[in-house]
């Protein structure tokens, strides 16, 4: 696991635009892996600066998301087919028909949609590189903790945490969904790089756990550590509970130098 520290959250989602940058220019017909909630948006605005300087083209990228609320139209203005048209897909120069989203509307079988999922992923030739955000509990995607480190995308049932913390994007008379679907454990962990950004104190905690804490579907973030390509993008308040940071530090400064003369992808 690659842990780098930076400043402010401003840096966090600079570098992370570098990485998908780079694979984009590297790998024709990549494949992206995409994430929604507070952190990544500070990402999609820098990628949507870049294609508007010319810089960028998603022309022949695909991509999926990691998740969705459950039986919520698209045309929702809380669902995360959406938020990705209002941060990304409507700013940039993707092909709409070659985004994904684990959709699973009503009267449809879940188990059937989490298959049909998994094929369309494996049909693209599997996610090059895996966007993720870290819960303050934990999860990634909307695997909450005791997920199957084994899991394949299926519906969840959201924690009263996530509960909570997502309550803020809804109004005190609207419906918010307490199921979703989202890509497993096992399905995040197939992809060929993991990118995970966290900003803030209050995921402090959860990054410590997933970092140095023992490997547990308790944390379910912790299964990256069994990733050979996790980068782990943090801000210091993210990382204030780690101990040792000047190792971080220092081991980010050889790996810069190893980026320079060999590039951020080794196996493309």
């Amino acid at each position: 696991m690659q842990v780098i520290i930076f400043d402010n959250p401003q840096q966090v989602a600079e570098n992370a635009a570098q990485w998908v940058e780079k694979l984009i220019n590297k790998k024709s017909g990549a494949v992206l892996g995409l994430a929604t909630g507070s952190t990544p948006i500070s990402l999609y605005k820098q990628l949507v600066a870049k294609h508007q300087a010319d810089e960028l083209s998603f022309a022949n990228t695909t991509s999926f998301n990691l998740d969705e609320y459950l039986g919520i139209d698209e045309n929702n203005a809380q669902s995360y087919r959406h938020f990705m048209n209002e941060n990304l897909f409507d700013h940039v120069d993707i092909d709409k028909s070659k985004t994904f989203v684990p959709t699973c509307n009503q009267g449809e079988n879940p188990r059937e949609q989490g298959l049909a999922y998994e094929e369309k992923i494996k049909q693209a030739g599997g996610i090059d590189l895996q966007i993720l955000g870290i819960g303050a509990n934990g999860h990634i995607g909307f695997n909450e903790p005791t997920s199957s480190l084994a899991s394949r995308t299926r519906i969840k049932t959201l924690t009263q945490q996530t509960l909570n913390d997502n309550s803020r994007l809804f109004a005190a008379d609207e419906f918010q969904p307490t199921l979703a679907m989202t890509m497993g454990i096992a399905t995040i962990l197939d992809a060929r790089y993991v990118l995970l950004m966290a900003t803030g104190e209050n995921k402090a905690s959860a990054v410590k756990s997933m970092i140095t804490g023992p490997l547990s579907a308790v944390c379910p973030a912790s299964a990256l550590q069994l990733h050979e390509n996790a980068i782990v993008l943090l801000d210091k308040a993210a990382a204030s509970e780690l101990e040792d940071q000047e190792y971080y530090l220092w081991a980010n400064e050889q790996n810069l130098k190893i980026n320079q003369e060999f590039g951020l992808y080794h196996n493309y």
